[in-house]
């Protein structure tokens, strides 16, 4: 069965969303629902454990694959959802788009939003809600001739209310190669605005095409995951040096560089000030964990 996750940008529990799900045992029975299945990470309006904090986007933005359930071993009665496949929409969907909500559990009988139902962290969602939300976040990389169906004008553009209509072409790629590439490309570049991380350069050629490629910090062939918290935005260059470990990033997001094997000429293409740019959103800047990793396994410093 699929299911939402609800995580906050500075969570309050354990929650790693490229790995691992951290959630009371309120919430079992509906999280073991999901194993073997797919989940979407939903971002509440309260973006920390304060009431007080506020700033959350209210919407859905990525997708993951449950591969498990296992106890808390630190904290009793807690739970851990193992996932895989984790993999952020190309733009953030919020749970209501003018009168239709992705959710329909969500929506009172009088059209308002059903305070109780939000409340629940984890939730179980029929299929057609669930392919909605997957095409709303995909768009970008969706025909939108091949996602738009009936005349249904309470529904957002491109949508219709027929859960036969994507015959599940979304979820087919989820775990393919090429539709992986395309979205992590896109979230990434996006996040850093086109520019690289580490000279500032944002250079596009006559066809309106940015120079900037998604790197990823963690390698995939290394069980790093297709998240914007693993990828930086990196001119062809600086992409080569940072897959060779001619540089690195601290975990202050300063820029190291490996004095020994980089080319003297190299400080004069990075930023300067020695940190990179990064994303303006909070949630999308480098984990400490990936750039922990780059550091210990990829750079020669």
């Amino acid at each position: 069965m699929r299911g939402v996750f609800s995580t906050k940008i500075d969570p309050t529990y354990d929650d790693l969303p490229e790995q691992r799900y951290h959630f009371p045992r309120t919430y079992l029975r509906q999280a073991e629902a999901t194993i073997g299945d797919w989940i979407v990470y939903y971002e509440p309006r309260r973006t920390g454990a304060a009431d007080t904090v506020i700033g959350g986007r209210q919407a859905y933005f990525a997708v993951a694959k449950v591969a498990g359930v296992r106890p808390d071993l630190n904290l009793r009665d807690h739970f851990y959802a193992d996932v895989s496949d984790y993999l952020e929409f190309d733009r953030a969907v919020p749970f209501r788009e003018g009168a239709h909500y992705f959710e329909s559990a969500l929506r009172r009988e009088d059209g308002g939003t059903s305070k109780g139902a939000f409340g629940r962290a984890v939730r179980n969602v029929p299929d057609s809600e669930f392919d909605l939300i997957l095409a709303a976040g995909f768009a970008p990389l969706v025909d939108s001739d091949a996602v738009r169906g009936a005349d249904d004008t309470s529904l957002p553009v491109g949508f219709a209310d027929e859960p036969a209509i994507f015959d599940r072409p979304i979820i087919e790629r989820l775990t393919r190669r090429p539709f992986r590439d395309a979205a992590f490309a896109v979230a990434v570049k996006r996040a850093y605005a086109d520019t690289c991380a580490l000279t500032g350069l944002k250079i596009t050629n006559g066809g309106g095409r940015t120079e900037a490629q998604a790197a990823h910090i963690r390698p995939v062939e290394h069980s790093g995951p297709d998240s914007v918290r693993n990828g930086m935005a990196l001119s062809a260059t600086a992409h080569w040096m940072f897959d060779r470990g001619l540089v690195s990033v601290g975990e202050d997001l300063t820029i190291l560089t490996a004095k020994a094997a980089a080319p003297e000429a190299l400080s004069r293409l990075l930023l300067p000030g020695g940190r990179i740019r990064p994303p303006a959103r909070p949630e999308w800047r480098p984990h400490p964990q990936f750039l922990h990793w780059h550091r210990e396994h990829v750079f020669k410093g």
